[in-house]
C-alpha cells in the first residue's frame, strides 16, 4: 500500500485499497441513478457539499465554539462554523443558530434538555397521526424520560386539530408545546399555535425538519417569527449533508448552545460544519428559491393525480413537498405498496395514516416526496407520468407469475430517469 493510495481522495485510490467499500459507492450511485427517488425524507446533495464532506476537516477535534475551543489548532475550523453560522442566521433571518447538531434527533434532544427536566410535560403530535419518533414515542429518549401529551389530526379535515391542542394545553399546561413531523402534507398555523402556548407559558418549539428547506427558498410561510426555537435536519428539502441544526431567539441562545455542547455532544464534525455553509450559501441563491417553488408544484401534481386514480392523498392534497396515500380504496397495504413499487424501480415508503386500522409495519398508505426528481430536473409533466407508474405498479404489480407488470414498469423508469440522471457528468 503506497502513501498515494492511503492518502488519495478519489475514486481510483479508493477502488485499489478498498475494493469491497469502493463498489458499494458505485453501486449505490447505480441504484440512485437506476430509479426514482421518492422518499420524501431524502434529497441529492451537490457535489460541492460532497466535497466539503470529503474534506480534511474531518480530522479536527474541535469541541466547543469558535473562539472557545477545549483543543488547539482550530484556527481553521473556527472560519468554517462562523460561516455556517452566520449563512444560517441570514437565510431564516434568525436571532442564533447552532450547527453543530449531528441530526435532527440530536438538535430535538438539545430543546429537551434546555428547557425540561426528566419527568416534565409536553405537547406534541403522536407519531400515528404523523408526529415523530422524538416527539414522545414510548420507544425514543423522548417517551421514556418526559412525558408526552400527544395531539392529533380532526377526523373530518384529517388536518390538525387545533382546538385540540388548545384544549390539552389548558389542561395539561406543558412546559414545552411542538409543532411539527414527518408526514404533515398541510402548512402548519404558527400563529395559532404561538397564541396557545403563550396562553399556558410554555415554550413554542417547531420541529422543521422535513419543511425548512422550503422555508430557505420562501415558498412557504417561515416559523421563525413564532418559535422560540426550531430545530431541522439539513438533508432534506434543503439538499445539504446529512446532519441537523437549530435557530432560536437570543434569549434561549445560552441554553441550548450548552444542551448541545456539552450536554448532548462532544467534538462536532467539522467536515459537515462546512458542507453545511456550503448548503446555506446553495440556498441562499434565486436558483434555489425556484427550486423549491417546483417541489411543492411537483408535489401537487403528483397528488391530484393518484387521486384521479384511487389513490386518496389524506387532507385531499398538499402545500408541501409530500403527500400521505390512502391506500384502502384501491385494496392494497402499504407494505404491499411499498415492495411492489420497489421491484419496478420506484423507492417509496409504506406509512400509517390518521386512524390507521393496520399495524404500523403494514400501514394503509405510503408518503412520497419529490425532493429528488425535482432535483433531477423534472416537472408537472413528468409527475403525472410518475403517478401513473405509482398506480400500476401498486395495483398490478403483484398479478402475474412472471413479474411482466413490474418489468414493464421498470423499463419505463428507465427511460425516465435516463432523460432525468441523477448526478449527470
Amino acid at each position: 500500500m503506497t502513501e498515494s493510495t492511503f492518502y488519495g481522495s478519489d475514486y481510483e485510490a479508493l477502488s485499489a485499497f478498498d475494493p469491497e467499500i469502493s463498489a458499494v459507492l458505485i453501486s449505490e450511485l447505480d441504484r440512485i441513478r437506476g430509479g426514482l427517488q421518492l422518499i420524501a425524507s431524502e434529497n441529492l446533495s451537490s457535489p460541492a457539499v460532497l466535497t466539503a464532506l470529503g474534506s480534511t476537516l474531518s480530522n479536527k477535534y474541535a469541541e466547543g465554539y469558535p473562539g472557545r475551543r477545549y483543543y488547539g489548532g482550530c484556527a481553521e475550523v473556527d472560519k468554517a462554523e462562523e460561516l455556517a453560522i452566520e449563512r444560517c442566521k441570514a437565510l431564516f433571518g434568525a436571532d442564533h443558530a447552532n450547527v453543530q447538531a449531528h441530526s435532527g434527533a440530536s438538535a430535538n434532544q438539545a430543546v429537551y434538555g434546555a428547557f425540561m427536566q426528566p419527568g416534565d410535560t409536553f405537547l406534541a403530535m403522536s407519531l400515528p397521526h404523523g408526529g415523530h419518533l422524538t416527539h414522545g414515542a414510548k420507544v425514543s429518549f423522548s417517551g421514556k424520560w418526559f412525558n408526552p401529551v400527544p395531539y392529533g389530526v380532526n377526523k373530518e379535515t384529517e388536518d390538525i386539530d387545533y382546538d385540540e391542542v388548545e384544549r390539552l394545553a389548558k389542561e395539561h399546561r406543558p412546559k414545552v408545546i411542538c409543532a411539527g413531523g414527518s408526514a404533515i402534507p398541510r402548512l402548519i398555523d404558527f400563529e395559532r399555535f404561538r397564541a396557545i402556548a403563550d396562553e399556558v407559558g410554555a415554550i413554542f418549539w417547531v420541529d422543521a425538519a422535513h419543511f425548512i428547506g422550503l422555508v430557505a427558498g420562501k415558498a412557504i410561510p417561515s416559523p421563525v417569527p413564532y418559535a422560540d426555537v426550531v430545530t431541522f435536519t439539513t438533508h432534506k428539502v434543503l439538499r445539504g449533508p446529512r446532519s441537523g441544526a437549530l435557530v432560536c431567539r437570543e434569549e434561549h441562545a445560552a441554553r441550548l448552545d450548552k444542551a448541545i455542547f456539552p450536554m448532548m455532544q462532544g467534538g462536532p464534525q467539522m467536515h459537515t460544519i462546512a458542507a453545511k455553509a456550503v448548503n446555506f450559501k446553495e440556498c441562499a441563491t434565486e436558483e434555489y428559491a425556484a427550486y423549491t417553488r417546483q417541489v411543492i408544484d411537483n408535489s401537487a401534481t403528483l397528488a391530484k393525480e393518484l387521486d384521479a386514480r384511487g389513490i386518496r392523498p389524506i387532507t385531499g392534497g398538499t402545500d408541501t413537498h409530500l403527500s400521505l396515500l390512502d391506500l384502502q380504496g384501491v385494496g392494497v397495504t402499504g407494505a404491499e405498496a411499498e415492495q411492489r413499487a420497489d421491484a419496478a424501480g420506484i423507492v417509496l415508503n409504506k406509512n400509517a395514516i390518521p386512524f390507521d386500522p393496520q399495524k404500523p409495519n403494514i400501514a394503509s398508505g405510503i408518503r412520497v416526496g419529490t425532493p429528488c426528481v425535482t432535483t433531477q430536473g423534472m416537472g408537472v409533466e413528468e409527475m403525472k407520468t410518475i403517478a401513473a407508474l405509482i398506480h400500476t405498479a401498486v395495483t398490478q404489480g403483484d398479478g402475474d407469475a412472471d413479474g411482466s407488470v413490474s418489468k414493464d414498469v421498470r423499463a419505463q423508469v428507465s427511460e425516465l430517469v435516463t432523460r432525468f440522471p441523477a448526478y449527470p457528468r
